[in-house]
């Protein structure tokens, strides 16, 4: 297998989550929230082997035909952000008006985050809220905490999207890439587990969920509070 074909590949399994968000689309039409999940979970872990992939195998040099960034962007705005969004508003956690407000605001400040030129910092750290709704749409299922906690939550990270607040990426932030790349293959462990029981109230998985959606949520901002050893 040639470099560029397997470059090519590379673009191909990317292009693959938009089959999975298909997939996960269908299942929550007809409200199956649990399958719907599992197939965000298997979009989430392509996300996050194709990037590794692209990079080992030079995308832009070798297949340059398909913009991989793009490419991306557009499967990531589909699996983060349209379909959670869409299950929020229709599996009624959260009623009335508070169901729109969810879902305008989630879709809009999305669009607007993934277009800024700026969503990126100098170690590959998102800045910003980098639009990760799937992960806190499927919390919110597993925990079905109260709908004006949902609200705050939802709008207090819209909002974070647009300040100056750094949040790691697993995979390319070297910072803590010892803990964080463990904490971001357990919440997709957790997630799966969580999603496979049926979001059962009892289930371990759900610690396990917060437990990780905290380190990931909070680490970036650890990191600006902390300075590196040898930067002061």
């Amino acid at each position: 297998m040639t470099l560029r074909s397997k470059a090519l590949f590379v673009h191909l399994l990317t292009a693959s989550g938009a089959v999975f968000a298909m997939l996960a689309m269908l299942a929550a039409v007809e409200e199956k929230w649990s399958l719907m999940f599992l197939w965000l979970v298997v979009a989430f872990f392509v996300d996050g082997i194709d990037g590794p992939l692209a990079r080992r195998y030079d995308v832009k040099t070798n297949a340059p035909t398909f913009d991989g960034v793009l490419l991306d962007l557009i499967i990531d705005y589909l699996t983060y952000v349209f379909v959670p969004a869409y299950a929020l508003f229709k599996s009624g956690l959260l009623p009335g008006w508070t169901g729109w407000f969810a879902i305008i605001i989630i879709t809009f400040t999305s669009a607007m985050y993934f277009a800024d030129t700026r969503m990126k910092t100098k170690d590959n750290s998102f800045s910003g809220f980098p639009g990760c709704w799937n992960m806190l749409v499927l919390v919110i299922f597993a925990l079905q905490p109260s709908f004006w906690v949902s609200v705050v939550l939802v709008g207090s990270l819209a909002v974070a999207m647009f300040l100056p607040l750094k949040f790691v990426h697993p995979v390319r932030t070297k910072r803590w890439r010892n803990i964080s790349l463990p904490m971001a293959l357990a919440w997709t462990f957790f997630a799966g587990w969580a999603a496979w029981v049926d979001f059962h109230p009892e289930s371990w998985a759900h610690w396990g969920l917060v437990g990780s959606s905290i380190y990931l949520l909070c680490a970036g901002v650890l990191q600006q509070i902390l300075p590196e050893r040898g930067t002061r």
